[in-house]
């Protein structure tokens, strides 16, 4: 069974800095694409970052400048330093990943989410 775990959430104030880890566990055999989402209240879940199994990167708009992925493939984790947060920042943050496991079966995987919030 995988299992993907994130951590580093929190209250900052705006234009601090937070960063996010996710490790996945489990019956692993590759990770191929790992992602960043995040759910303010009241709105849907959006991407935020993507990182290929190549360290191929692509952001949103709205992070691009600010905020960094990176994963450390002998670790099966993935990263998010946040940088100058603003308040719409505010949200559950989630990882996702796209993983081989037993038999091979690639399935894609979702974390349980960290608050991240940012006050003005």
């Amino acid at each position: 069974q995988v299992q993907l775990v994130e951590s580093g959430g929190g209250l900052v104030q705006a234009g601090g800095s937070l960063r996010l880890s996710c490790a996945a566990s489990g019956s692993i055999f590759s990770i191929n694409v790992m992602r960043w989402y995040r759910q303010a209240p009241g709105k849907q879940r959006e991407l935020v970052a993507a990182i290929t199994s190549g360290s191929s990167t692509n952001y949103a708009d709205f992070v691009r400048g600010r905020f960094t992925i990176s994963r450390d493939n002998a670790k099966n984790t993935v990263y998010l330093q946040m940088n100058s947060l603003k308040p719409e920042d505010t949200a559950v943050y989630y990882c996702n990943a796209i993983i081989s496991g037993a038999a091979y079966l690639t399935l894609p995987y979702w974390g349980q989410g960290t608050q991240v919030t940012v006050s003005s």
